[in-house]
């Protein structure tokens, strides 16, 4: 695959994204080098409104997402205009999926494109319905929900599983936008005989392990192997009884996050709500195996928040500690955010992001680590973390792992 004039690639990505007998949806993502879009993510999609036919652009900012329609008819420019003003916009990378093919670009360092173009087995239909629900990544029948108990007889969403459904949508369209972004910053496709290597570390009883499994091989076409590891048998005898029944190829393992032991390493790990240290020890081991993608979603801050409680606050901060319910927020940030860092010195680029929206859950944050390059020794990165750890007295579990992991 070699590379191409950027604008001659995007000049054929227009003329899919402008057509909407052809496409079905198209994101981008990520920024070019030294540059910044407008937008941190953008889905297009063409829907049929009473209005008439639309292209429907979501825009995603670091908080929330933007829906704009442009009207799809003779003589306006409103389309051409949103497709354009989107593709002069320095996003590092285009996914384009349209009725018959796979279109991935990647905008190099050199400001030139990268295209890898798939066939798909089979055509498929374009759904225009502006439906929130018609918008899923899997559709409410899918068999790995009736598998999995989420949904009734008839492929409904139980009314009891609505969240957990929600949140499994949420996982996948941020699995897929990270995985783009990762690729584009050297984490390979996976081919048949080699296929992509994901780890679910305390994937309990792996309703993610197994959406992420069926979006990514059925929906993007990629070749992946999923492994579930956790500490309890019940939960590796169920989840294998899943995957038998569903038909796919993965493996469940038992065994704690900091003992499990897969060869070769993974290149994708997962960990979604592991509790306290479990997350540290998930980072630490993602660290460990050199993964260049890492999805980690925190929970129950109980580390740090002790260590508040043990240790002089620093002035002027008194009042943020105070208040038990106060320190305990600024407990679950302090520790989010040397974690970021942490991964940062390891050779990560790190965004916190929100996972699942406040009303579903508290815990709603997650860390999307993606490797770009090697440890940082030193410079502001480093002086950053050390400085901020001084101050309040506090020592982080997972720089302890990962200390211990150097020594």
């Amino acid at each position: 695959m070699a590379a191409e004039p950027l604008l001659r690639v995007l000049a054929r990505m227009r003329a899919h994204l402008l057509d909407p007998e052809v496409l079905v949806r198209a994101v981008a993502s990520g920024r070019q080098k030294g540059q910044q879009a407008r937008w941190r993510r953008v889905e297009l999609r063409y829907v049929d409104l009473k209005a008439g036919r639309h292209l429907q652009v979501t825009a995603y900012d670091d908080t929330q997402a933007h829906t704009s329609n442009h009207l799809l008819a003779e003589g306006s420019t409103a389309v051409r205009d949103a497709v354009d003003d989107l593709l002069d916009q320095p996003f590092a990378h285009w996914h384009v999926d349209t009725t018959t093919q796979t279109h991935q670009v990647r905008v190099t360092k050199r400001l030139e494109a990268m295209l890898h173009t798939s066939d798909r087995a089979e055509a498929v239909g374009v759904e225009r319905g502006h439906d929130r629900d018609k918008e899923r990544l899997l559709p409410e029948d899918d068999p790995v929900f009736r598998a999995l108990g989420l949904t009734d007889a008839q492929g409904r969403i139980k009314p009891s599983r609505q969240a957990k459904y929600r949140q499994v949508e949420e996982f996948l369209r941020l699995l897929d936008s990270s995985l783009t972004d990762a690729m584009g910053k050297g984490l390979r496709r996976g081919t048949p005989d080699d296929p992509l290597r994901i780890v679910d570390l305390g994937c309990g009883n792996a309703y993610l392990t197994f959406a992420a499994q069926r979006y990514l091989t059925s929906v993007r076409g990629l070749h992946v192997r999923v492994t579930g590891a956790d500490v309890k048998e019940q939960s590796r005898e169920h989840n294998t009884a899943v995957a038998a029944e569903l038909g796919i190829d993965a493996e469940f393992v038992v065994g704690t996050i900091a003992g499990v032991r897969l060869d070769p390493a993974p290149e994708v790990v997962l960990a979604l709500h592991a509790c306290d240290t479990a997350t540290d020890e998930a980072l630490a081991r993602a660290v460990e195996w050199g993964s260049p993608l890492v999805l980690a979603a925190p929970c129950c801050h109980h580390d740090i928040a002790a260590q508040l409680r043990r240790t002089p606050t620093p002035s002027p901060y008194a009042a943020l500690t105070r208040h038990g319910i106060l320190r305990e927020r600024l407990a679950d940030t302090l520790t989010d955010g040397l974690r970021a860092s942490l991964m940062r010195i390891q050779g990560y680029r790190v965004d916190v992001v929100q996972f699942v929206e406040s009303q579903h859950t508290p815990r709603n944050t997650l860390l999307r680590c993606v490797r770009s390059g090697g440890p940082v020794r030193g410079g502001g990165v480093r002086q950053e973390y050390d400085d901020l750890v001084a101050q309040w007295g506090i020592a982080p579990r997972l720089a302890a792992l990962l200390e211990s992991a150097d020594a």
